[in-house]
C-alpha cells in the first residue's frame, strides 16, 4: 500500500530535523466531545417504543378482540 503525499511530507518535515505537524493539533482533536447524559427515572418510567399505536389500528373501539 502506497503513502499519501501528506504523510510523506510529514516525514520528510520530521527527518530534515522540523516540527512534526501532528504535535500542531490541539488537545482535543481526537476526543469525543459529545456530552452523554443518563436518563432521569422519569424518562425511564415513560420510555416505550410504540406507546400502544399498533393495538389502536386493529382495535379502535378498546373493545377486547375476539378472534
Amino acid at each position: 500500500m502506497s503513502k499519501s503525499k501528506a504523510k510523506k511530507q510529514r516525514e520528510r518535515l520530521i527527518r530534515d530535523g522540523r516540527r512534526n505537524p501532528l504535535d500542531n493539533r490541539g488537545i482535543y482533536a481526537l476526543k469525543d466531545m459529545r456530552t452523554r447524559k443518563t436518563k432521569t427515572k422519569w424518562e425511564k418510567l415513560n420510555q416505550q417504543k410504540h406507546k400502544g399505536r399498533l393495538s389502536d389500528l386493529q382495535n379502535p373501539d378498546k373493545r377486547p378482540l375476539c378472534v
